[in-house]
């Protein structure tokens, strides 16, 4: 690479700090969607959190507790003395530190030079996760010695089953076995969910032609298996270990394990595969399979004068990648992707509203099983809408194994004033949920036209999410409608409210959409409405929304073109919100106010009404949209990672140029700016799909709106030009935009592309060039 290009492909961190140890393990992390590893230093550090997931493999500790993602053994985990010094950072004298993330390759580098006492050595890591093979990952050490005397070094590294979840073991203690001398085999299982883990780990090590390996012991105390190595390294030669690994389970869908032995079996074969491919070979194809999958297939160039631009676009990319199941419709994206406990791993309403369309347009393989995942959900959807005495399908708020249901946790953090746990009402009554499935299937679809998959999965979420909403409505009598009362909008620090806008417009779209498709279906696809009419009753549910549809209470604008938020809002109180949003850190307002306070104050944590007319913009009029963002912006906190993002797209829309730019400046720093703490349990999964959605929708001008695609480019001064590519109606487009024209190729060209900009509509058979004047 070129110092140039470096800039836009590596993060790097320059100066140790054992104090601000959480937010690189965070964003340094490595990953292939299958398994996903913090990047704790090879030594340990109080605080640390060796955290290494396997997708899928959801445990239960106890009844008081909900699934979370469990954290398996630690391959990485290394423990080295120097002349009876344990390596430690904070003590000696540290020089040369580098800690760097190539995003291009998903290597992750280390160097540094330490000494102690009358040592001196210089230290080399590197270490990867394969793209290529989702089993893989290795890592390779080079110790040099740097001082005129021999080095006494005892270096430990093998796989540690210590780890725990915040203190919650989820593993069994396992078997443990050597093998040839220098393959380790750790086999563990969750214990309630009864998943193995086989963990294979082949360990090399060498030293120079005139330092000697004095001692050489395999180790075994409780949960672990290692290797300890006692050497004497001469002046100037290098100490040289490399490990290469290999890691399954039997939730595995590639491989079928029948028994504990098989999956043993699998990983011997492959270390010895590995081991004889060595680290350099194992990586170049983890490389190659990030050029060929990501960065070469679809590229985004933006052309301007600030690197990071391009870099937190490049590394929010790495991200989704990292945490994404592409292998597998079973599983799905946790808040956190796969770099840390927080939010247990569980999906939320991230995944359809603001993950997905990054799918959708760049790869709609891997957005067909992201959608996929909560088909096969359907069955926890009706348990939960039966259980609160509903219809149809009400989806889980936090959605962890597809057979678990509800995952939200019941109990949260203390209520400043009162000092009891705080109930987290979510899992009950933040229902816009089910709508927001229903949204993002409906999304695929309409980019995709992927009627097989309709046909065979998202037509049965419509109708029975739909199905939910006609057993939701409260009959008000005395205003001759129906409401949806007591629940929660994307607005949480408002509990308990009635007719939440954005909660009635998504059900009212829901059911819309399914009233739409049964007349689609009846008219043009017979056979097919028979099918679904048989198995669950349309002819019922037509009646139902018809009925629903015609009473469902719409909040609609008032004399000042404000929408409510809900029905009590902006009859709440108002204070100045001036040192909550310039606040340093998230929720600084629950310093100084409990949740009950905040409900009855026009505070708004995240876009809420704002969202709403993000989504559906050919709704409102351009005096409404601005009126509400005159009114709601204010009266925001931010204090979400979904906020700023929406914000910044909605204001492009508006063509306020300057509020997009500051939004967008400010998401695209959650996890990548100079915050020390904002990444400590995981990066921000959605937010940083965010920023491609920003990039993409906001700045880009890209929409599908009712299956139409728009493109209005709505570039930053600041940028000279866009370039990217999305798929449509299944062909690929290129579409480069500067502030004078737009340019668009059809590289498929197996149809025409129907499309609109600035409310001009065009079809594009192969090229285009539009004047942008």
């Amino acid at each position: 690479m070129s110092q140039d290009t470096d800039l836009l492909w590596l993060v790097k961190e320059t100066q140790f700090d054992s104090q601000k140890l959480g937010k690189y393990e965070s964003i340094l992390a490595l990953g292939n969607g299958y398994m996903g590893i913090r990047s704790a230093t090879e030594e340990h550090y109080v605080g640390e959190k060796r955290d290494t997931f396997v997708n899928g493999t959801f445990d239960q500790f106890d009844d008081t507790e909900v699934t979370e993602l469990p954290n398996v053994p630690d391959v990485f985990r290394l423990r080295l003395w120097v002349g009876g010094y344990p390596l430690d950072l904070n003590t000696g004298q540290l020089s040369h530190y580098q800690r760097t993330l190539n995003l291009q390759t998903g290597e992750l580098t280390r160097e540094f030079r330490w000494e102690i006492g009358e040592y001196a050595l210089q230290f080399a890591s590197s270490r990867f996760i394969s793209f290529a093979d989702r089993h893989v990952l290795g890592t390779k050490i080079v110790i040099t010695n740097l001082g005129k005397k021999p080095l006494p070094i005892v270096f430990e590294s093998g796989i540690d089953g210590q780890q725990t979840n915040s203190g919650s073991q989820h593993f069994s203690d396992g078997e443990k076995r050597l093998y040839k001398g220098k393959t380790l085999q750790y086999v563990t299982e969750t214990n309630q969910s009864h998943i193995l883990v086989s963990i294979t780990a082949n360990q090399d090590f060498s030293v120079g032609d005139h330092s000697t390996i004095e001692q050489t012991r395999t180790l075994m105390p409780r949960r672990q298996l290692l290797r300890e190595y006692t050497v004497s390294l001469s002046p100037s030669e290098d100490l040289v270990f490399e490990k290469n690994a290999a890691i399954y389970s039997s939730r595995d869908n590639d491989v079928v394990y029948p028994d504990q032995n098989s999956l043993q079996q699998a990983g011997l074969k492959r270390a010895d595969e590995l081991v004889r491919d060595g680290y350099v070979s194992n990586l170049h194809q983890s490389a190659e399979a990030w050029r060929k999958k990501v960065w070469g297939k679809m590229p985004i160039t933006i052309d301007s004068n600030d690197f990071m631009d391009q870099l937190s676009l490049n590394f929010a990319r790495y991200h989704l990648h990292v945490m994404t199941p592409a292998h597998d419709a079973r599983m799905n994206i946790g808040a956190k992707g796969l770099t840390g406990e927080g939010y247990k791993g569980h999906t939320f309403w991230d995944t359809e509203l603001f993950i997905l369309p990054y799918f959708i347009f760049n790869y709609p393989d891997i957005a067909r099983k992201l959608v996929t995942y909560r088909y096969h959900g359907l069955a926890g959807a009706r348990r939960k809408a039966a259980e609160n005495g509903y219809r149809g399908a009400q989806y889980p708020w936090e959605s962890s194994w597809i057979e678990d249901g509800e995952s939200t946790p019941i109990w949260g953090p203390a209520d400043i004033i009162t000092g009891t746990p705080m109930k987290i009402w979510s899992g009950f009554i933040e229902q816009h949920i089910t709508s927001d499935v229903a949204y993002g299937i409906n999304e695929y679809l309409n980019a995709t036209q992927d009627n097989l998959f309709g046909r065979t999965y998202g037509y049965e979420v419509i109708f029975d999410t739909a199905r939910f909403w006609t057993s939701r409505m409260n009959r008000s009598e005395n205003r001759q409608q129906y409401d949806i009362n007591d629940v929660i909008g994307p607005d949480e620090y408002k509990e308990h409210v009635n007719n939440n806008a954005f909660t009635n417009y998504m059900a009212y779209w829901n059911m819309q959409l399914a009233q739409k498709l049964i007349a689609r279906l009846k008219n043009e696809k017979p056979e097919i409405y028979r099918q679904f009419d048989q198995k669950m009753n349309l002819q019922q549910l037509a009646i139902d929304l018809a009925d629903c549809l015609a009473h469902l209470y719409l909040p609609q604008p008032n004399a000042e073109q404000i929408i409510p938020q809900d029905d009590t809002y902006l009859s709440k109180k108002v204070i100045d919100l001036t040192p909550f949003r310039n606040a340093g850190k998230v929720d600084e307002i629950f310093d100084h106010y409990n949740l009950s306070q905040i409900n009855d104050m026009q505070i708004t944590k995240q876009a809420d009404v704002i969202l709403l007319l993000y989504l559906f913009e050919k709704s409102f009029s351009s005096e409404t949209k601005r009126a509400n963002w005159d009114y709601y912006e204010p009266k925001t906190t931010h204090d979400s990672s979904l906020s700023r993002l929406t914000h910044s797209i909605f204001a492009a829309d508006l063509g306020l140029q300057d509020e997009a730019w500051r939004f967008y400046e400010q998401a695209r720093q959650i996890d990548l700016g100079n915050n020390t703490n904002s990444s400590n349990d995981g990066v921000h999964a959605a937010a940083l799909a965010g920023i491609w959605n920003m990039v993409i929708f906001g700045f880009g001008g890209i929409r599908y709106l009712d299956g139409t695609l728009r493109i209005t480019p709505n570039l930053p001064r600041k940028w000279r030009s866009l370039d990217f590519r999305i798929w449509w109606h299944q062909q690929q487009l290129h579409i480069h935009e500067t502030h004078d024209r737009l340019e668009i190729e059809n590289l498929t060209q197996t149809h025409p592309v129907k499309f609109t900009c600035r409310e001009n509509e065009y079809e594009l058979s192969d090229r285009l060039v539009i004047s942008m004047d």
